[in-house]
């Protein structure tokens, strides 16, 4: 039996996993970080992407989070985030859309334009993206 970590993933919405598992893997700002247990205690911000978990048993979850941080303690993974989806919930065509009208809006700058707003759309929508391609290729 392979060893395990309690994980928690939890929103401003509520908790959304709570249960054991043997790796968790996230995006981090610095590169992809992979958690299993006996993992050094860190805390760490997470960008907008996936979230695999590997649960007790070998099977695999896939989450969408929109930021948040990673705590890592000796018996225990929390992952804070602003928002979480599960990635099969995740819908493909609105994803790529919403990646379209965030490149368009960059491009058409006007007076009120807010720059930064239009950047953080344009990620978000990418991380989406991304997270369904990747449950799509498993």
């Amino acid at each position: 039996m392979a060893m395990t970590v309690h994980c928690d993933i939890v929103s401003a919405e509520g908790e959304i996993f709570s249960g054991l598992v043997e790796m968790v893997v996230a995006h981090g700002n610095l590169g992809d970080l992979g958690i299993a247990p006996g993992h050094a205690p860190l805390i760490t911000n997470l960008k907008p992407g996936p979230i695999t978990l590997t649960k007790q048993g070998g099977a695999q979850e896939v989450f969408y989070i929109s930021g948040g941080f990673l705590e890592v303690q000796p018996n225990m993974v929390k992952v804070l985030a602003d928002t979480v989806q599960r990635a099969a919930d995740l819908d493909e065509a609105q994803a790529q859309d919403a990646v379209k009208a965030a490149e368009q809006a960059l491009h058409e700058k006007s007076a009120d334009f807010d720059y930064s707003a239009a950047a953080a759309r344009l990620a978000e929508a990418a991380a989406q993206l991304r997270t369904v391609q990747q449950m799509r290729k498993k």
